[in-house]
């Protein structure tokens, strides 16, 4: 659309993207529209894993005691309680991971991850890290880098990197 009626031109309708705005645009919905898949095919090829379980199992192999709260989880992995519910109960089916109630407060419930989902995690992890290689990081040099981060920052999806 070219007609960019505008509220401070006293119109009511939308504020139309101009080129610039509209190429940021899309380029941000492909990177997360098409991304994630293109990281999961190379982990379901090896491993018969999902990204979901994935990092699932990833961010527990990299917790304290190599346990979280479900809560805390579902925020690390981007997905509800009730899809990490659902996928924590097809992983503890493979032995990977147990749930258990907090023994520091009974409301909430611990996920942990056994000996063989560490084994499991560490197995992938190669593979996701090649990925990861492969399609972001090896493209882009240490400004670019630095700029997603900043991006992610602004527009909180993520923290501010340590310094």
């Amino acid at each position: 659309m070219t007609d960019r009626a505008t509220p401070e031109a006293g119109g009511d309708g939308p504020t139309w993207l101009d080129s610039g705005e509209k190429a940021a645009w899309t380029g941000l919905v492909s990177l997360i529209m098409l991304l994630p898949g293109r990281l999961e095919v190379p982990l379901q090829q090896a491993h018969g894993l999902t990204l979901f379980e994935y990092l699932t199992l990833s961010h527990l192999s990299e917790a304290p005691g190599r346990r979280l709260r479900m809560s805390e989880l579902a925020f690390l992995t981007n997905g509800s309680l009730s899809r990490l519910s659902n996928v924590v109960k097809r992983l503890e089916g493979r032995g990977w991971m147990h749930r258990s109630p907090d023994p520091d407060d009974g409301r909430y419930t611990l996920a942990a991850l056994t000996d063989a989902g560490f084994d499991v995690v560490h197995a992938a992890a190669p593979t996701h890290l090649r990925a990861v290689r492969a399609l972001v990081l090896d493209r882009l040099d240490a400004a670019d880098r630095a700029a997603l981060s900043r991006i992610a920052v602004a527009l909180g999806v993520q923290d501010l990197p340590p310094s």
